[in-house]
C-alpha cells in the first residue's frame, strides 16, 4: 500500500503544473532551512528517541510553526510512532508530512475557497495593518477576478493613510477597474455606502473594500471596522461575504499576534499571507490555522500580478518537502 508521502511524491514530483512550481519556488527559503534540517536529523538519528523529538521541536519552532502547534504535533508523532511501532527515524518522515496536512485540513479540503455569491453581489472586506501589502493584494485579486470574467469594483475605505486612495487608484488603472472614493479623511462607512450603491447600479459581481490599518490606535480602528461592517450588512444582507485579513509572512510570530487582535475585533473568515516567498519562516501558515482556526485562503509567492495564489495545503507541503521527495526517489 502506497504511503501518504509516496502519494504526494508521485502526484507532484513529475508535475508540470505552473501553480505547483510557484509553491515550490516560493517556499525555497523555508525549505532550505526546514526540510534540509529534518533530513539531516533523520540521517543522524537512525532510531526514534526522546532526543530526536527534542531536535525536531527546535527545527519546527525555528520555521515559525508556533510553539503550541509544535508541542501538539510532536505529542501526536510520539503517539503515532508508538502505535505503529516505528523505530527507524526514516519511517517517521511520512508521518510528519501526514500530520502537517492534518493540522491544516481538519477534514475540510474546501477551506481555502472563497464564499462567492452566484448571480448577486459579493462583498469582500480587507483588513490588516499598514505595510502588509493590503492594497497590492486587492489589486491582484481584482486582476484574478477580471481574468475569470467577473466585473469588479474597488472601494477606497482607507481614508486616513496619506496616499492610500491614490495607491488604490493606480491599481484600479493597472487592472482596468473603477475605484469608488471620497476625499482623504472622510468617513470610511460613507465610502462603503457609495460603493455598494454604485456596485448595485452597475450590477457588479465583486466589490473589494479597502480599510484603514492603524493598529496603534486599536480602539478607534476597531470601532471604525464595526461601523463599516454594519453599513455593509444593512445594504447587502449577509455581507460581507468574506473578511480577509492580510498578513506579512516575513513578520513571523508578529503576524500571529496581529491575527489574534483582528479576530477579537471582527469576524475574520480567511487570511491572505503575503511575501511567503521572502521568508524562511513559512511554517507560520500552520500556526495560524492551528492556533486561530482561520484558514489561509491566498498566499503571495512573488511580485508578479499572478503570483497571488489560492492556498493548497498539499502543494504547500510539497513545497516544504520537495527536496526530501527528490532524494527519496533516488534511493
Amino acid at each position: 500500500m502506497m504511503s501518504f508521502f509516496q502519494k504526494l511524491k508521485s502526484k507532484f514530483t513529475k508535475s508540470t503544473d505552473t501553480v505547483t512550481e510557484k509553491f515550490k519556488s516560493g517556499l525555497s527559503k523555508t525549505r532550505s532551512g526546514f526540510s534540509s534540517k529534518i533530513n539531516d536529523l533523520i540521517a543522524r538519528y537512525r532510531k526514534v528517541d526522546e532526543e530526536f523529538f527534542e531536535e525536531l521541536e527546535e527545527i519546527m519552532i525555528s520555521a515559525d510553526v508556533g510553539v503550541q502547534t509544535v508541542m501538539e504535533l510532536v505529542e501526536e508523532l510520539k503517539m503515532e510512532a508508538k502505535r505503529r511501532k516505528i523505530q527507524d527515524s526514516a519511517e517517521l518522515q511520512d508521518v510528519i508530512v501526514e500530520k502537517l496536512v492534518e493540522i491544516y485540513q481538519g477534514g475540510d479540503e474546501t477551506l481555502h475557497e472563497l464564499n462567492l455569491q452566484e448571480n448577486s453581489l459579493t462583498v469582500i472586506l480587507f483588513v490588516g495593518v499598514n505595510g502588509v501589502g493590503k492594497t497590492t493584494t486587492i489589486g491582484k485579486l481584482a486582476h484574478k477576478f477580471k481574468n475569470e470574467g467577473k466585473s469588479v469594483l474597488l472601494a477606497a475605505g482607507d481614508t486616513f493613510r496619506a496616499g492610500a486612495i491614490e495607491q488604490l487608484e493606480v491599481w484600479g488603472e493597472r487592472v482596468g477597474v473603477d475605484v469608488i472614493k471620497q476625499t482623504e479623511g472622510s468617513d470610511p462607512a460613507a465610502v462603503m455606502f457609495d460603493a455598494i450603491k454604485a456596485a448595485k447600479a452597475r450590477k457588479v459581481d465583486v466589490l473589494l473594500c479597502d480599510t484603514a490599518g492603524r493598529l496603534q490606535n486599536k480602539v478607534n480602528l476597531m470601532k471604525e471596522l464595526e461601523k463599516v461592517k454594519r453599513v455593509i450588512e444593512r445594504e447587502v444582507p449577509g455581507a460581507p461575504h468574506e473578511v480577509l485579513l492580510v498578513l506579512d509572512a516575513t513578520t513571523g510570530q508578529n503576524a500571529l499576534i496581529q491575527a489574534k487582535t483582528f479576530k477579537e475585533a471582527t469576524q475574520v473568515t480567511g487570511i491572505v499571507l503575503t511575501k511567503l516567498d521572502g521568508t524562511a519562516k513559512g511554517g507560520i501558515v500552520l500556526a495560524i490555522r492551528n492556533e486561530l482556526q482561520i484558514p489561509v485562503k491566498f498566499v503571495g509567492l512573488g511580485e508578479k500580478m499572478d503570483d497571488l495564489q489560492e492556498f493548497d495545503v498539499e502543494k504547500y507541503v510539497y513545497g516544504l518537502f520537495s527536496d526530501l521527495m527528490k532524494e527519496d526517489s533516488t534511493n
